[in-house]
């Protein structure tokens, strides 16, 4: 019969462990938005909500994936549009 061998273990540092961050990245290629409101030059919704933004009246939200603010919009749908051809917008979320 085989004797088994007890491991040892390091101790652990008495800091507190920090999550990871991890980045990740979505790259749709072509149109993200297919066939929604397609009438229109650009898709922008909007929503009032009884919470405060901050201060200011109103926070606009990337639909496009491509903003380097994400999940904030900084206006990439405007350059995916034109390459595209598709519509994307910001959602406008709006103070009450």
């Amino acid at each position: 019969m085989q004797s088994l061998a007890r491991a040892s273990f390091a101790p652990r540092s008495l800091a507190p462990a920090r999550a990871a961050r991890r980045t990740v990245s979505v790259r749709a290629s072509g149109a993200i938005n297919p066939d929604i409101k397609k009438d229109v030059e650009k898709v922008v919704d909007s929503v009032v909500v009884p919470a405060d933004l901050g201060g200011k009246p109103q926070a606009a939200y990337c639909r496009c994936w491509r903003s380097k603010k994400f999940p904030l919009c900084d206006g990439s749908h405007v350059a995916h549009n034109k390459d595209t051809g598709d519509n994307v917008g910001p959602l406008l979320v709006k103070n009450e």
